[in-house]
């Protein structure tokens, strides 16, 4: 069997470069990661995809999605206007693939919480012969109503899926299904024949309502990154780094202090937090604390830990570069903790930029991890022994 013969199901993203209610949409991020590159992830941990594939003509969003582990289809200007079909960007990634495959998984990256699980129940459905065609949706209950096409100045309106006259329990209706957008499934040749998702036998792919978010404004991008947090902690993604690095002031601590009537400083630090980096260093990983400020209680503290401490560093970026270079360490399989605006530079440089739950939204808007501990009370404990539960995965 060829490796072509092989690749029977295949996810195509499309992402254009044009957007108009949200500039950028498919490269802004959620959880620390931009949206084409979380649409990637998810179709890549699906285990009945052959294949991903992202369609665009934008030159950012193709070197995310090879970032991300997809191949790119180059789209012409034709089909990457704000008038051009998903079909027709779907049938020209086909067209461009170089072999048939069987099934089309159709992702898109608008909706950041998808569940490869799910995927995969779309893509059994097609490919094993129960349906046709498929697509992501949430049960409702909701009694619709729809306004009358009169002409007076207030519109009334009529009952859609319910006659008004009767209001039966939930439990003894049958439930209606409202399509979400995460995702469609195609038998390729009925695709090719019908032209549209939506042909033959059409299945519903049940998902939880909770993370059905669609994201085509700006106040959806909102409530996108206030639940990635909650959304992304929930699936425990391995932490899988060699080093650790954190910020001091809002990590170690709570970011206040105590001062005493001649200047001297103290802060609360966390137990817990000494025996997360105590076990680290028992497992080998080299732990680092940058510091924006100098102080001596940053020094006892690293002194107590046994862990390297940078302090006085108005440029973190440069002082973590030389770090990295310094122990040979690969910045992807790096973890840096921060709380501020002064750690945005070093988040965006590592894999995996962390934040403390109580850290500044611009902070927490670019982590791929969102602690559920705040800074001073075993933020870095819960780090660590993220960690090390990694470590002790298989690979």
């Amino acid at each position: 069997m060829s490796g072509a013969e092989r690749l029977r199901t295949v996810a195509v993203i499309p992402a254009r470069g044009g957007s108009q209610g949200v500039p950028g949409k498919n490269l802004r991020r959620v959880g620390g990661l931009p949206l084409v590159a979380r649409a990637v992830r998810a179709c890549r941990a699906a285990t009945r995809v052959d294949l991903v594939v992202v369609t665009t003509d934008d030159d950012a969003i193709a070197a995310a999605a090879v970032d991300a582990g997809a191949r790119v289809v180059r789209r012409p200007p034709a089909l990457a206007g704000h008038t051009a079909t998903s079909e027709s960007a779907l049938l020209h990634a086909l067209d461009a693939l170089g072999f048939e495959p069987t099934t089309l998984l159709f992702v898109q990256c608008t909706s950041p919480f998808l569940d490869p699980a799910d995927l995969d129940a779309g893509v059994a459905l097609v490919a094993d012969g129960h349906a046709d065609s498929a697509f992501s949706a949430v049960e409702t209950y909701e009694f619709l109503w729809r306004a009358r096409p009169d002409d007076g100045a207030v519109r009334t309106v009529a009952g859609v899926n319910h006659d008004a006259a009767v209001r039966p329990r939930r439990q003894d209706r049958e439930p209606d299904w409202r399509e979400t957008g995460g995702f469609y499934v195609m038998d390729v040749a009925g695709f090719r024949a019908a032209g549209h998702r939506f042909f033959g036998r059409t299945a519903a792919v049940a998902v939880p309502e909770a993370t059905a978010l669609e994201i085509d404004s700006p106040a959806e991008l909102a409530m996108a990154e206030a639940l990635a947090p909650l959304v992304d902690a929930a699936a425990d993604e391995p932490v899988r780094v060699d080093a650790v690095v954190t910020d001091f002031d809002g990590v170690h601590t709570d970011d206040a202090a105590l001062v005493d009537a001649a200047g001297h400083e103290a802060v609360r630090v966390s137990r817990a937090d000494g025996m997360g980096v105590a076990a680290l260093r028992a497992a080998g990983v080299p732990v680092l604390i940058v510091s924006k400020e100098r102080n001596r209680v940053v020094s006892a503290r690293g002194a107590k830990l046994g862990v390297e401490v940078l302090q006085g560093v108005d440029d973190k970026v440069a002082a973590l570069t030389g770090w990295l270079a310094e122990h040979g360490l690969d910045p992807a399989r790096v973890a840096y903790l921060g709380n501020d605006v002064n750690d945005l530079g070093p988040l965006g440089m590592v894999g995996w930029p962390v934040a403390v739950s109580d850290a500044r939204p611009e902070v927490r808007a670019v982590a791929r991890l969102v602690l559920r501990r705040p800074g001073g009370h075993g933020a870095v404990r819960e780090l660590c022994d993220r960690v090390l539960a990694a470590r002790a995965l298989p690979t």
